[in-house]
């Protein structure tokens, strides 16, 4: 399979974990997602307000620079080892 696919396929995958995964874990899976997909944050975090699309504006921000398949590679190993930690 390609990148892309393993990608998208760690994608579906690791929304059908049994247990939630810590928020430090989803707030890593979602920046990296972002990032794979959107590439550099493309808003100003400065205008949000609720604590969460703060945490997560942060988090995507923290991968500035990152390629798209840097970012889906680390996804698809962050993805695959919460996987395995959590079960489907």
């Amino acid at each position: 399979m390609t990148l892309q696919a393993d990608f998208e396929k760690a994608a579906e995958d690791v929304k059908k974990v049994k247990t939630r995964p810590t928020d430090e874990e989803l707030l890593e899976l979602y920046s990296l997602y972002k990032q794979a997909t959107v590439g550099d944050v493309n808003t100003d975090g400065s205008a949000l307000t609720d604590p969460k699309g703060k945490a997560k504006w942060h988090a995507w921000q923290g991968r500035k620079g990152m390629s798209k398949d840097d970012s889906m590679s680390a996804y698809i190993k962050l993805a695959t080892e919460t996987i395995s930690k959590y079960g489907v």
